[in-house]
């Protein structure tokens, strides 16, 4: 199988299903950025070091990697069609325990916190505005034509666990918080 198949080179994909439409198209533009985002998820999880300390992290986020994956998928498909792998409400409910849990553990806020301190901490919050944005595109998708709910929720429950990690991480790496002053 080759990786190139040269159906994009005058600038149209095809959605599940089939359906050519523009590499703009907002569905293109909603499941591209959920890719982007989990790249950017895979490149976070590689500044952790390989140790037993962050397996369970590993463990859960290979969940959330695939669920993102999902996530896409449904955008790429047009609505009115099959979706494959559709995201349910215990997809959302799953982040929202996975929240908890590490949220359990962290000082409280009490003051923004600018992004930064370890690099893994670091490209976790770039995840999250990355899945911020995916979550605007699927909502302006969603006024459009119909997509799932659950889809925008993941995504919304998804940036939070992410900002929760990228503090986590910080927590156990010893990395200060930088906290915003007026």
């Amino acid at each position: 199988m080759r990786i190139y198949t040269k159906t994009g080179d005058k600038g149209e994909t095809s959605l599940v299903h089939g359906m050519r439409v523009p590499k703009f198209a907002d569905r293109v533009e909603a499941y591209g950025t959920c890719d982007e985002a989990n790249s950017q998820i895979g490149l976070a999880l590689s500044l952790l070091p390989q140790t037993d300390e962050w397996a369970e992290l590993r463990a859960v986020f290979h969940v959330i990697q695939t669920k993102l994956f999902h996530v896409g998928a449904e955008l790429a498909t047009p609505e009115g069609k099959n979706v494959g792998w559709p995201i349910v409400e215990e997809d959302v409910t799953y982040l929202e325990e996975q929240i908890d849990n590490l949220a359990a553990d962290q000082p409280p806020l009490t003051n923004f916190i600018l992004p930064g301190g370890h690099p893994a901490s670091s490209t976790f919050h770039v995840a999250r505005t990355v899945v911020r944005r995916a979550e605007r595109k699927a909502v302006h998708v969603a006024q459009q034509e119909k997509v799932n709910p659950a889809v925008v929720k993941y995504l919304n429950r998804l940036s939070d666990y992410l900002f929760v990690v990228a503090r986590h991480v910080n927590h156990q790496t010893g990395a200060p918080e930088q906290y915003l002053h007026d």
